[in-house]
Order: C-alpha cells, then sequence, then structure tokens
C-alpha cells in the first residue's frame, strides 16, 4: 500500500511539474505574442542564429568568404548564382553577408561578455564595499567615461593598430565601465535592504553576501543594458572597420564591405546596401530585443539609455 501510494504522489508531482512548465511556456508565448515588436526581434535573431551556424551548408560560394578572388566575375548583378550579386574581387555578395554574421555579431557578443565579465565584478564591489574602495574605482571608472566611447575605441585601435583583435579590445575598453556604473549604483542600493543587513549581522562574510543576496538581485538591469548594447557594440565594429581600424581584406566583415563598395554606391550600389541592410536589421533586433527584455525585468527602467 505504502509503495502504491508513494508511485501515486510521485506521479501528482510529476504531473504539476508539467502543468507548471507548461503555464511558464504558455506566458512567454502570450508576453512575445502581444508584443509585435519583441516578436520580430525575436524572429530576426533566430534567423541570423542558423544563418551563422549554417553558413557553409547555405553559402553558395564559402570560398569567397576568405581568400578566394574571381577577377573576371567581378561585379556582376543580383540575380541567377549570385542573389546578391558579386563585388569587386568577383565574390559572392551573399556569401561573404552570412559569413559576416559570425564576424559582426559573434564578435561583438564576445566583446559585450568581456565588458560584463570586468564591469560587473568592478560595479559590485564598490557598491558593496562602499567608502575608500568605492571612491577609488569610480575614480577609475570616471576616467574612462571622460571619453565618448567610439572616440576612445579610435584612440586604442589607432595605437595599437588596425585589427579585429585590437578593434575588438579597443571596444571593451570603452564599454566596460557603462556596466561598472550601473552595477555599482544598484549594489549600493540593494546594500542597504533588511534582508541584506540581517544577513551581514548573522556574520555570514561579506562576499558570500554579494553574491548571494546582492548579485542576483541587482544583475537584472545590466543583462538587459547589455542586450541594449549589442546593437551600439555592432555599429561600432562596423563604423571602426569602415574606417580602415577594424576588420581587415579578405574578412567578411559588414562594415569592411560597405566601405569597399561606397564607391560603387552609384553604379553597383548592391556592394554596400546588401552588407548594410544586415548591419541595420542586427542593430534593430537587439535594440528590440533589448526594449522586450527592459519592460519585463526592469519595469523601472532604470538602465542607461
Amino acid at each position: 500500500m505504502s509503495s502504491a501510494t508513494d508511485l501515486g504522489r510521485e506521479a501528482g508531482s510529476r504531473d504539476q511539474g508539467d502543468v507548471a512548465q507548461g503555464s511558464v511556456v504558455r506566458r512567454v508565448l502570450l508576453y512575445v505574442v502581444r508584443r509585435p515588436g519583441l516578436a520580430i526581434a525575436l524572429a530576426i535573431v533566430v534567423i541570423l542564429a542558423v544563418g551563422a551556424i549554417l553558413a557553409p551548408v547555405l553559402a553558395p560560394f564559402p570560398g569567397d568568404a576568405g581568400s578566394e578572388t574571381n577577377l573576371l566575375g567581378g561585379l556582376q548583378p543580383p540575380g541567377g548564382a549570385h542573389a546578391f550579386g558579386t563585388d569587386l574581387a568577383g565574390r559572392d555578395v551573399w556569401s561573404r553577408v552570412l559569413f559576416g554574421i559570425r564576424i559582426s555579431v559573434g564578435i561583438s557578443i564576445v566583446v559585450i561578455g568581456a565588458s560584463l565579465l570586468i564591469g560587473v565584478p568592478v560595479g559590485l564591489i564598490a557598491g558593496t564595499a562602499g567608502g575608500k574602495t568605492d571612491d577609488l574605482l569610480m575614480r577609475i571608472v570616471d576616467v574612462f567615461l571622460a571619453f565618448p566611447s567610439l572616440l576612445l575605441a579610435l584612440a586604442i585601435t589607432a595605437t595599437l593598430g588596425a585589427s579585429l583583435e585590437h578593434a575588438a579590445i579597443a571596444i571593451a575598453a570603452s564599454w566596460w565601465p557603462w556596466y561598472a556604473r550601473l552595477m555599482r549604483g544598484e549594489a549600493a542600493a540593494i546594500r542597504g535592504r533588511a534582508y541584506v543587513e540581517a544577513a551581514s549581522l548573522l556574520g555570514i562574510a561579506r562576499w558570500r553576501v554579494a553574491l548571494r543576496h546582492i548579485l542576483p538581485n541587482s544583475i537584472g538591469p545590466v543583462i538587459v543594458q547589455s542586450s541594449l548594447d549589442l546593437a551600439g557594440v555592432i555599429l561600432t565594429f562596423a563604423a571602426l572597420s569602415f574606417l580602415g581600424l577594424g576588420a581587415q581584406d579578405p574578412t567578411p566583415e559588414w562594415g569592411l564591405m560597405v566601405e569597399q563598395g561606397r564607391t560603387l554606391t552609384s553604379t553597383q550600389p548592391w556592394v554596400a546596401i546588401f552588407p548594410g541592410a544586415a548591419i541595420m536589421l542586427a542593430a534593430l533586433a537587439f535594440t528590440l530585443l533589448g526594449e522586450g527584455l527592459r519592460e519585463r525585468l526592469d519595469p523601472k527602467g532604470q538602465t542607461r539609455r
């Protein structure tokens, strides 16, 4: 009888778990459906992810994303074997745009991740410790924030030399202070709440309080801001490559592709239009996605706009 009762309880708890999981999925779907902008953003992000993963399969000329050239087939208009036409070196624009997702979007995600790894701990330590530690760390942050992000990235890249890796380092160096400042404000606000003070009075180590209580309750606005910043990082990468300080040929980076088609816009506009459209769609998607997350995770709108 007891075993049968235990089996019945297990089945009941499993059914309750399935119902709860189904209700969560249903709420998420309703939240997305009621927000057309968020639904469009998710659709574009999914398309970008599929394109990045399946680029070697979807690209009709994978070699054109590398060093292969076909000078005799240069500047062919869209149509036939080349859906987006070819560039001056005879490379398929559609293939290069597909592989460009890995460069333009992928490296932007890496830069945001690196910025969070630096900014979040700095802000958490400053907001939790307070006093002289807070003052010292925030003065360092203020030094970086004294310069516009793009200007600082341009200066760092020009000093290190033009390359994709140096551009990534430069953008991360100019972006992390914003996350440190935002995290510090959130952590300082939560530090004075009753449950945090109670944990401290119980003798729990300060670093444990920071990791178990302050960080989980203050990370929401930072996540929202990072999703919004993805669009800005993509545009910054494109700007650096357009100016010759980022990716170098034959890397299929969207900003570099726009620069290569800049002088052809009056006669062969497709060389610049399609990578430019990719930049626009990616930036739009991550902006809308960030707005949807902000409404859900940061209803007070405390993120940096």
